[in-house]
């Protein structure tokens, strides 16, 4: 007999005679109390069974969310560096490199609750309460303008939610509907005799300029000259309007008599003025370049910068994800009409 076969021989022997010793119980644990499985039984599926009592705000939201996620989600949920950005990419799930995110992609809010509640806030998972989770999908829902900064979610109203790209999933039904088509024999008629590759799959234009010169710096449009327009009217309505809508800016920019600069300048006076023009304030490269080319921050300048800034201007240090509604972007520059310099 070879030493291989012997030993193959001796390995069945061993098992024969350990086998049952492993079959048996060592006699250690005991079965877990039911408080204990419920402690640890956060699952909530798609029907919404299993989702807690409670209730947040994205007022609430936007304060839990700056102090345990930002560092990762970014301020205004747009992720930084490789972090997953949560808001925006809406109307991109057709396009070459779609961004995928809570509010352009995922079907149902009940798995954000579910993973946030699960895994989050990263290295302390599981550390929320239920009123906190609450609160801080509300605020990713707000980031991707789905509610107002004022509305409740809560138990009550959290399955009424319909997420945009619902409709963009289906069953996985191709067991019963498509297997019994391909189960015979394959065809195997009308082959090519060769299969060559004719295109590749090119991701582009996704890698960001690490640095960008002033001078190669180009905004969409460059006003030179604009003169001084005549003081008109402010539209009281639609400024109070504006002023809820800025409620996304305040975290970065300042108004009023006592405003200060912060991660972003002042804004006071902005509307119809030179853009980088804010003193004590340090403007990225690419500004500076617009501002010395003579940018003037006329209405359509600010609508257009304020639609989807790192677009408008490429090498902007403001990296908030846009106001894509526009009727949001007139209110807030009729509120910022309302602060002159």
């Amino acid at each position: 007999m070879s030493k291989y076969l012997k030993s193959i021989t001796l390995a069945f022997a061993v098992f024969a005679i350990t086998g049952p010793a492993f079959a048996e119980k060592f006699g250690l644990g005991r079965p877990a109390l039911l408080a204990e499985v419920a402690a640890w039984d956060w699952d909530i599926n798609a029907l919404g069974e299993g989702l807690p009592s409670g209730s947040g705000d994205a007022l609430v939201g936007e304060e839990i969310f700056a102090e345990k996620c930002a560092a990762c989600h970014g301020d205004f949920a747009e992720g930084i560096d490789n972090w997953p950005k949560l808001a925006g990419g809406a109307d991109t799930l057709d396009h070459e490199d779609p961004l995928k995110t809570v509010g352009s992609y995922w079907p149902h809010l009940t798995t954000a609750y579910d993973y946030i509640k699960r895994s989050m806030p990263y290295g302390n998972a599981g550390s929320l309460t239920d009123d906190e989770v609450y609160a801080i999908v509300a605020y990713i829902l707000y980031s991707n303008n789905l509610i107002d900064d004022d509305f409740l979610l809560s138990d009550d109203n959290f399955m009424e939610f319909e997420m945009p790209n619902k409709a963009g999933f289906v069953v996985d039904d191709r067991a019963e509907a498509e297997y019994v088509i391909w189960s015979g024999a394959p065809c195997m008629e009308y082959c090519k005799d060769s299969v060559e590759i004719t295109m590749r799959a090119l991701v582009l234009d996704v890698t960001p300029d690490l640095d960008v010169a002033p001078e190669a710096v180009t905004p969409v449009s460059v006003v030179a000259e604009v003169p001084e327009p005549e003081a008109a009217a402010i539209d009281l309505e639609l400024a109070a309007a504006g002023e809820k809508v800025f409620k996304k800016c305040k975290s970065c920019h300042q108004v009023g008599e006592r405003a200060k600069n912060k991660s972003g300048p002042i804004l006071n006076g902005v509307v119809h003025h030179a853009a980088g023009s804010v003193d004590g304030f340090k403007y990225s490269k690419a500004m500076k370049a617009v501002a010395e080319g003579g940018l003037i921050w006329t209405e359509y300048e600010l609508a257009a910068f304020l639609t989807k800034p790192k677009a408008y201007l490429k090498g902007t240090k403001m990296s908030f994800t846009g106001l894509r509604n526009e009727a949001d972007q007139l209110a807030v520059i009729e509120y910022l009409k309302t602060f002159a310099n």
